[in-house]
């Protein structure tokens, strides 16, 4: 993948010859899923479609719950759906992205939590998380960033220290 830098007049060139592994080519992407957790890093260094990603893995999640577990207790429902449905891995590191996409991430996340757990769509979004005692949407995001950024400057290994250090 190659990248375009941010300022347009110190670009290259925008076509470049064809790369080749022994006897493979090796083909230019406009994004990628990366390691195991299937980030999507995209060349226009957006992360929109590594959101819309985790909005369709909530639904999928959510729906797998219900078809299992959809006659167990609410305790029961809670603790699945805060291990299963919340582990949004990669949310600090969204830096770059439109806001509808984050607010259709949060419209996903409060209507999964409405049908799992049985509340009507017209129930208050405030009241149905302070009964189930889960964090909202945007708790979440801002406890995920605080973290990665204690692990961040926490760090003792030389490199993150350095980029740290660079302001990055």
């Amino acid at each position: 993948m190659i990248v375009a830098p941010k300022c347009r007049n110190k670009t290259v060139a925008t076509h470049f010859p064809k790369f080749k592994l022994g006897t493979s080519t090796v083909q230019f992407v406009y994004d990628f899923k990366y390691l195991g957790h299937n980030i999507i890093i995209s060349r226009s260094e957006k992360d929109d479609a590594d959101i819309e990603r985790e909005i369709s893995n909530i639904f999928i999640r959510t729906n797998v719950l219900i078809r299992r577990f959809s006659k167990c207790t609410k305790d029961v429902k809670l603790t699945l759906f805060k291990s299963y449905c919340m582990c949004f891995y990669d949310v600090a590191l969204w830096k770059y992205h439109n806001v509808t996409t984050v607010n259709r991430l949060r419209l996903a996340y409060n209507k999964c939590i409405k049908i799992f757990f049985g509340f009507s769509r017209c129930y208050s979004v405030i009241q149905m998380l302070l009964e189930l005692g889960l964090a909202s949407f945007n708790a979440l995001l801002v406890n995920s960033r605080y973290r990665f950024r204690c692990a961040w400057n926490c760090s003792n290994k030389k490199i993150v220290g350095h980029l740290c250090a660079l302001g990055m």
